[in-house]
């Protein structure tokens, strides 16, 4: 065991704390990283504000890239020394998905066994199962995807949530590609990765919707073609009138990517995608929030697909590799998601940041 700095929740709603835990030896199928960067990320204020559960204490930041330290018995797919982006969803390899060849929908994803905890031995719930705000953390083996060394962490670190969450809402989900239109719907971190993974599809039009004129500036650096502020514009009727520019009859779409989570913003996914086009819900709502009415004869009239990401349906050890080579290929600018680096005691401001719009990643840089 060991002891490293780490920033935790202690309590619903309260400034979460620098405090000092305990790290346990891997043990079989576990790895100890030593954590280079980890992105702010919504989830990781959710936590702290008691929205995903009321398991506290939580130690936070799940979005990271690291140094493999040491690995347990049975570990054959990584080793000490390995540089590594971490994912939450490390696949059983036997479940149901698994055995039919789809693992991006494992549904016996697993973390690892054994607990890090306080100095006084209470036990951490580590957001996502990873837990990287941290100097160093303890993680599944499988949670380890090995990438190219040479690569910035702070920026290949962000594909361990939502950049992945959004090119693979728009590549994996949504099946953007040449002769696709794409609009996107809430330009965060996450709907702005879905625009920069349409771009990198080579689709057209892209269209990136938002209230924010700061985001949709984003947005189009990173390849949307045409901008909607939403606050005084109706995206439907818009999204429409671009598409039909492009495809002769089109109404609408091929491909809608909600990124905000939330039922009005749902409902006008709905309706700015074509006929049989696909809606792509990446946002996360609240328990509380309700599918729209929309009346079913529309559902089946417009045809097409409704569906939900999740984690951008991404197989790690395939798509991360992949990904972070396009990176350094100049193909694919993550370097634009990191607004800002910090360090762990900048947390607390970063979620106050975070408030007021204008990042699309804070980083925590070790």
């Amino acid at each position: 065991m060991q002891q490293v700095k780490a920033v935790v929740a202690m309590s619903k709603g309260a400034p979460v704390e620098v405090v000092t835990i305990n790290v346990p030896d891997p043990g079989p199928g576990e790895a100890v990283v030593t954590i280079q960067s980890c992105g702010v990320c919504h989830t990781d204020l959710h936590y702290r504000e008691g929205g995903i559960n009321d398991e506290f204490p939580f130690l936070l930041g799940h979005e990271a890239a690291g140094v493999v330290e040491a690995v347990g018995e049975g570990v054959t797919e990584v080793a000490p020394g390995d540089f590594v982006v971490l994912n939450w969803r490390a696949v059983c390899g036997q479940c149901r998905a698994c055995k039919r060849g789809e693992p991006q929908y494992c549904f016996a994803t697993h973390n690892a066994t054994q607990k890090m905890t306080l100095e006084d031995g209470t036990e951490l719930s580590p957001a996502l199962g990873i837990g990287a705000f941290a100097e160093k953390t303890l993680v599944a083996a499988g949670q380890c995807t090995k990438v190219d060394p040479e690569a910035r962490p702070a920026a290949v670190g962000l594909l361990g949530c939502g950049v992945m969450a959004g090119l693979g809402a728009a590549i994996n989900t949504g099946g953007a590609t040449r002769g696709r239109s794409v609009a996107v719907i809430g330009c965060g971190g996450v709907g702005v990765a879905a625009v920069a993974g349409a771009a990198l599809a080579g689709s057209s039009p892209i269209i990136a919707i938002d209230i924010d004129a700061k985001k949709l500036e984003k947005a189009k650096e990173l390849g949307a073609t045409h901008t909607i502020d939403s606050s005084t514009t109706d995206p439907v009727e818009a999204v429409k009138e671009i598409c039909a520019q492009y495809y002769e009859g089109a109404d609408g779409a091929d491909i809608v990517v909600e990124a905000v989570g939330r039922p009005e913003t749902w409902k006008q996914a709905f309706y700015a995608r074509d006929l049989a086009g696909t809606v792509v819900l990446v946002g996360v709502p609240t328990p509380d929030m309700q599918i729209p009415e929309i009346p079913l004869i529309d559902v089946f009239g417009r045809g097409g697909s409704l569906k939900s990401s999740w984690y951008g349906d991404c197989l790690p050890s395939r798509d991360f590799p992949m990904l972070v080579d396009l990176y350094r290929q100049g193909r694919l600018d993550l370097d634009a998601f990191v607004t800002e680096e910090i360090g762990l005691d900048a947390v607390e401001a970063a979620f106050e940041t975070m408030h007021h719009g204008g990042v699309l990643r804070s980083v925590v840089v070790l």
